[in-house]
């Protein structure tokens, strides 16, 4: 008996806290205090700000603590009845670690950590925006193509770099002295930073440099950033079509609803099919009197049989 009251009572406290945190006046709600803490945690950068108003500023953080923590409570609470299915959401495992983090001894004596504790919540507005949260995840999805393309990146880089080094090291010991000095260089001009200069300093050495830098401009600027940005869309598209397939299923146009018919007992059925037999062989009797006297009714009329 306590076993069912105890559950009665859990589904009653899911129920009542599901309609809290489901309502859009919530989710308005805390994604303004996400907001605030933004300006807050701006604020706290200039000095002449923390020096006038530190006081107000720690009570200000001290009540966006409180006030994530009571949030974060409300959507446990949601989940009473099945709390499996909180721990399932990644969202509600990074909102439980960003505002239990700063209850946590080592997080709270740790400035710099509990500042980037602090940074964190601002990540949580993607709970609140749709479109940025299919971006976070297209940006998951991609990392595995982007492994392959910084393994590709960086033999490129290492190939260009001990050719540059061979040929450059002793005319311009500056950008091509070393294998890291040659490959930082490479690595900029793949944003084409600087490659005017790069590009007047070798034909100085010869004009076949213009091969070098040509190719390696087509390949690292073009064809590797082309390939970066298609690995990125890809995943945009696969992360857009796993929210659509995530949401809610188009509802069926609204029917009537069945109501259950209860089995009748078995000899008020007999009664019934007795009384409607007995009902359709009168009707059968009542028209095969009548078909003769329709009979003799105007030509051209004739009576269905």
């Amino acid at each position: 008996m306590a076993d069912a009251r105890t559950t009665r009572l859990t589904t009653r406290l899911a129920a009542r806290a599901s309609r809290a945190v489901d309502s859009p006046h919530f989710t308005r709600a805390v994604f303004v205090l996400i907001a605030a803490n933004a300006v807050l945690l701006g604020a706290e950068t200039y000095s002449g700000v923390v020096a006038a108003w530190l006081p107000l500023l720690k009570t200000a953080e001290y009540l966006f603590l409180a006030a994530f923590t009571a949030e974060i409570l409300l959507r446990l609470a949601a989940h009473a009845d099945r709390p499996a299915a909180f721990f399932r959401d990644p969202w509600n495992l990074f909102d439980l670690a960003v505002v239990t983090g700063a209850f946590l001894p080592f997080f709270r004596e740790n400035t710099t950590v509990l500042r980037l504790l602090r940074l964190a919540r601002v990540l949580r507005a993607a709970r609140f925006l749709p479109q940025l949260r299919v971006v976070i995840v297209a940006v998951g999805k991609s990392l595995p193509g982007t492994l392959s393309f910084l393994l590709v990146g960086g033999l490129l880089l290492y190939v260009y770099a001990m050719v540059g080094w061979t040929f450059f090291a002793d005319d311009d010991p500056e950008h091509f002295g070393s294998l890291g000095r040659a490959a930082l260089t490479l690595f900029l001009l793949i944003t084409l930073d600087g490659l005017g200069d790069a590009v007047r300093t070798g034909l100085e050495i010869s004009r076949w440099t213009i091969v070098y830098f040509a190719s390696f401009v087509l390949f690292g600027s073009f064809l590797l950033v082309n390939l970066l940005i298609g690995v990125v869309i890809g995943s945009l598209d696969e992360a857009r079509r796993e929210a659509e397939a995530d949401g809610e299923p188009p509802r069926p146009p609204s029917v009537a609803p069945v109501v259950p018919v209860e089995p009748l007992p078995l000899p008020l059925l007999r009664a019934r099919i007795a009384a409607a037999r007995t009902a359709l062989d009168e009707a059968e009797r009542a028209l095969t009197q009548a078909a003769p006297a329709g009979a003799t009714g105007p030509p051209g009329e004739r009576v269905a049989g």
